[in-house]
């Protein structure tokens, strides 16, 4: 018998993963590749909501184990996977710089940005209000992390390359059976695609599409990554992810050429430079409305549990969220009542 079954392996499915492996646990992951978010996500770690110039929830809390959770997995996979980035935040206006400041002398924030007005001197780009630098930021490979991750998961045999089929799970004393497969505990963590799942399609996440564009400047030379209305990513080579789109309407990954629309008009305001289209990328975030992760176990179920809603900060969440839905389920530890199921049930 296993102790864990996982549905899905994006960000979410991968820190909880990880966290069985730590503890020694044996597992099978199911993973059918039909939820793309994790893998087109932007990869950028910043602790600071840089539109309202606010910590993002829980940051001081999910830095602390996010940054030595993929440091631990560079070594665990022999890959690297956190890039130092600076994050630049582009102001519009002198109000803005103010504001910034303002925020800079609260002590929730003090650590997190830096009081000093950085100048720009990079020609393609225009910014005449210059910058305010984040601290604590970086970049995580997530399209490799992920392939690695895979790929260990393969190696060992504990991948299973297709579709979850729910109708052919079956409860006994001892936990579940699914296709002659026994284990004391599954674990559905598949982000927007858990609206096909009958044990928890019930729960409030409605998702948001979101696009990328792949742009490639050998004039931008850029080194760190900067926010205006949109983000501009450096991934090396003269590449960069510019985006994203936020659609809560359409729940395709189909890319569309409104996006592009959307992305290039936000990025003339301000790049001066030539660049040429690459790759347009789309995924739909797993969001709950009130931007909390959800995780907890079935109303009626015990041996079933759903890890979800990690959003766009999926990077830094996920790792202290699986851990302590893990401490749940294993030791019957109480979960955050911000964060349980229980909110929805």
């Amino acid at each position: 018998m296993l102790d864990y079954i996982l549905v899905g392996l994006g960000l979410s499915g991968l820190a909880f993963a990880e966290q069985l492996a730590q503890e020694g646990k044996t597992f099978k992951v199911y993973e059918n590749y039909s939820q793309k978010s994790s893998r087109v996500a932007g990869g950028l770690f910043n602790p600071v909501v840089l539109k309202r110039f606010t910590p993002a929830w829980g940051a001081y809390e999910h830095m602390k184990t996010a940054i030595p959770f993929y440091k631990k997995l560079e070594e665990t996979l022999d890959y690297k996977i956190v890039y130092d980035l600076p994050v630049l935040r582009r102001f519009n206006s002198v109000e803005e710089q103010n504001l910034w400041f303002e925020a800079c002398d609260k002590p929730i924030l003090s650590s997190l940005l830096s009081p000093e007005l950085l100048k720009n001197t990079n020609t393609a780009i225009y910014a005449p209000f210059h910058y305010g630098k984040v601290n604590n930021t970086g970049r995580i490979a997530i399209k490799g992390l992920l392939k690695k991750y895979l790929d260990k998961l393969r190696d060992s045999a504990m991948l299973v390359e297709e579709s979850f089929e729910y109708d052919s799970l079956q409860f006994n004393t001892s936990g579940v059976v699914y296709n002659g497969l026994q284990a004391k505990h599954i674990v559905f963590a598949e982000g927007f695609g858990v609206h096909k799942n009958p044990f928890f399609n019930h729960l409030p996440i409605p998702g948001n599409k979101g696009e990328y564009l792949i742009v490639e400047s050998t004039e931008l030379q850029l080194e760190t990554a900067i926010k205006a209305s949109i983000f501009i990513i450096p991934l090396g080579n003269n590449l960069y992810k510019v985006g994203a789109t936020y659609n809560p309407n359409d729940k395709t990954e189909t890319i569309t050429v409104s996006s592009r629309k959307i992305i290039e008009d936000k990025l003339k305001v301000f790049l001066k430079s030539n660049y040429r289209i690459i790759d347009q990328e789309a995924g739909i975030r797993p969001t709950v409305p009130d931007r909390k992760p959800i995780l907890g176990t079935h109303p009626d179920h015990n041996a079933i549990h759903i890890l979800n809603g990690l959003g766009s900060r999926g990077i830094l969440t996920g790792p202290t969220v699986a851990k302590q839905l893990y401490r749940h389920i294993e030791y019957n530890e109480p979960l955050d009542p911000l964060l349980s199921i229980d909110r929805f049930n």
